[in-house]
Parts: C-alpha cells; structure tokens; sequence
C-alpha cells in the first residue's frame, strides 16, 4: 500500500461526500472498504467512513490526500457512507437516519475546524459521470438547515 501524501491542512478547500455503492442494509465496515481502495487505488480513498449504523470511522488524517475525486483530492475532504443502491444495484439515497446525523456531525465539524469549505457530492465534480453519492447533496443541505 502506498503512504497517502501529504496534505496541508491549512489549504483545504472541499469535503465530497461518497457513497460506497454497496446495497441498502449490506453492513460494509470502514476495513473492508479500505481494503477495497487499495487494490483499486494503491492506498486509502476516504477520510472518514459511516456504516449503516452511524459509526463514524476515521481512516485517514486530514493531512493526508484521499484518492476520491480524479486529480481534485488535494484540499479535498473525502466522506464516504456505507450504501447508496438498491439491492438490484440501481443508485438510491439509502442513508439510513442514523447515517444521516453522522453526516451531518462531520459536516458541521469540517465546517468549524475549515470556514468557508465547499460541500459537495461527488456527482457534482465537473467531468464526474456517476450518481454518487445517490442524492443531491446541496438540497439536502438546504433543507437541514445548513
């Protein structure tokens, strides 16, 4: 595996919330999709990772660079919730409430510790062609309140 670069937390920009694209209620731990990143990725692609039951998991350090979005990692917070198809795998917002809060926690922790960071899906990258992270981030946001 390869040691993730560094990052300077004080140039971070971006949180981009992910979905693991795993079917509704499969409990996927952070571990397991850890080791699915590396195979694919050489190293770790997320900062944090939020199983079905809202456990929030730490995988990297905020001043190592994620590979989550194409040549857009650098300044870029990588979140990644466990779900995110229906069982036939078509894209689908399968957060559960609990998955829900801890997004939210994250988010409104990332923007305390970052003002001014920009939260978006993955999706709404320019160049991206996926439904990830399977719901519109900026409405949800919209309508929490935040």
């Amino acid at each position: 595996m390869t040691t993730p670069a560094y990052m300077d937390p004080a140039k971070i920009e971006y949180l981009t919330i992910h979905c693991a694209a795993t079917p509704r209620g499969r409990d996927v731990k952070a571990a397991t999709i850890s080791q699915w990143d590396v195979r694919k990725f050489g190293q770790i692609s997320y900062h944090h990772v939020v199983d079905i039951d809202g456990n929030r998991v730490r995988t990297l350090r905020d001043d190592q660079r994620g590979a989550h979005v194409g040549g857009a990692n650098t300044g870029n917070i990588g979140i990644c919730y466990v779900g995110g198809v229906e069982t036939n795998n078509r894209p689908a917002d399968t957060r559960t409430d609990a998955q829900k809060m801890a997004l939210l926690t994250l988010i409104r922790t990332y923007r305390a510790r970052y003002p001014g960071i920009i939260i978006r899906g993955h999706r709404d990258w320019p160049g991206v062609a996926k439904a990830c992270p399977s719901f519109d981030v900026a409405a949800w946001l919209k309508e929490v309140g935040e």
